[in-house]
């Protein structure tokens, strides 16, 4: 029996170089990083001191949230999500419920991996000091997980699935086939789904001290992040919000929406931290099935992909994926796909990333072009003897690819592929 087609017919991206598409799209092109120096980090004597932030003014959030919403806001995850979920929607063309009756076909599924750290910490001294009184009514709903798609599902109106899915890194893409199988499923007609990550040093500081990130390049930030290269010394940390409105084929058709990719089909696995798994680290034969799985899931054929969006992080790993890559798919040289990590101009957005290059990934094939992997002249030689120079260009180039691979790993041994499609 066929399939439901799946498209995605809205987009929204909050991003260290961008705050929304059009913005995002055009620096992907000129290869702009948004990564820099943040002074609260060296103030805190973090080794490493830099990040991949979004920049806006407060005033910014008047546009997303009313001054009753505002009131004691203090989360940068809600607020990414907020507005890349509520421009997604705008996006796709669709207007804010405003009766009584709920959209009943319409959800949520928008993951985060934590939500809420600087109200939680907020809160903890409140209470230690015994003002309790004084932690006002949002804490709960700035701080529980769910509190994000909750509150785009209360803007919306939506009557479907409203939830929040965590799986590390992979937690976007995840989201996205969540959305993609209730729909194929029938369950539902149109989905919001993306993730969204906080900033800030009690986010990072972890992995600061787990001596995963660079702290060579302080004076040098847009240098720092380096997927697949020799000099790879480290993730650099980032954050943001990616959203996508995941619709039927026939829903998006029957009101005339825009539409920017079509979804093939995907998988999600887990290596069980077996094998070589870990809690940090892949197990390698999981990644390379969650590949295999998706790509039948999908009904293509290897040899169909034209380019790959990597998880690919700029640490000792880059090499171990795409070693993955070439047995999953059987081929290497200059037979590989063109492959590339938007890591190396936002950093590594934790569990935002898998959406925020989502978007990536469909723009490229919305708009014909594979954006080029900065700070990678120097390809690592591993990787060197799998693929060919010219498969990961430094550069962008103009290309039109038909299907494009995205996949994240991540802690705890998780792994998501998604295969996206130009919708013709």
């Amino acid at each position: 029996m066929n399939k439901r087609r799946v498209v995605i017919t809205g987009l929204g991206v909050v991003s260290p170089n961008g705050m929304n598409v059009s913005e995002f799209n055009s620096n992907l092109q000129k290869g702009v990083s948004g990564i820099r120096c943040i002074e609260e980090l060296k103030k805190m004597n973090f080794s490493c001191q830099i990040a991949g932030l979004p920049m806006y003014n407060k005033e910014y959030l008047n546009n997303y949230f009313n001054n009753i919403q505002l009131k004691g806001l203090h989360a940068t995850g809600m607020e990414y999500g907020v507005i890349a979920g509520m421009d997604a929607w705008k996006n796709a063309g669709f207007s804010i419920n405003d009766s009584d009756i709920p959209y009943w076909d319409t959800g949520v599924i928008f993951g985060t991996g934590i939500l809420g750290v600087d109200k939680f910490r907020e809160a903890i001294y409140k209470v230690d000091n015994g003002d309790v009184r004084r932690l006002g009514s949002t804490t709960v709903t700035q701080t529980m997980a769910s509190g994000i798609s909750a509150f785009l599902g209360g803007i919306i109106g939506c009557g479907n699935i409203v939830t929040t899915n965590s799986s590390a890194c992979s937690t976007g893409t995840e989201a996205i086939l969540m959305a993609y199988n209730r729909i194929i499923n029938k369950e539902a007609e149109v989905i919001l789904a993306g993730s969204t990550s906080d900033s800030g040093p009690y986010i990072w500081g972890g992995f600061d001290a787990m001596r995963i990130l660079p702290y060579k390049y302080n004076d040098n930030p847009t240098k720092a992040s380096r997927p697949m290269s020799a000099a790879a010394s480290g993730f650099v940390p980032g954050s943001g919000a990616g959203a996508l409105v995941v619709e039927s084929l026939e829903n998006a058709k029957k009101r005339g929406a825009t539409i920017y990719a079509e979804i093939l089909g995907g998988h999600v696995n887990s290596g069980g931290q077996r094998g070589g798994g870990s809690m940090t680290a892949p197990n390698n034969q999981a990644v390379q099935r969650c590949i295999r799985k998706a790509i039948d899931n999908a009904g293509i054929q290897p040899v169909d992909i034209d380019a790959i969006n990597g998880h690919l992080t700029a640490t000792n790993k880059d090499a171990d994926e795409i070693q993955n890559w070439c047995q999953a798919l059987e081929r290497k040289g200059q037979d590989f796909p063109y492959i590339n990590s938007l890591k190396s101009l936002v950093g590594h957005c934790l569990a935002a990333s898998g959406s925020i290059e989502s978007v990536a990934t469909i723009l490229q094939l919305k708009e014909n072009y594979v954006f080029g992997n900065i700070n990678c002249e120097d390809l690592h030689p591993e990787i060197a003897s799998l693929i060919s120079r010219d498969r990961v260009p430094v550069q962008t180039i103009n290309f039109s690819p038909n299907i494009i691979a995205k996949a994240s790993f991540g802690f705890g041994d998780v792994n998501a592929c998604i295969i996206f499609k130009k919708y013709l």
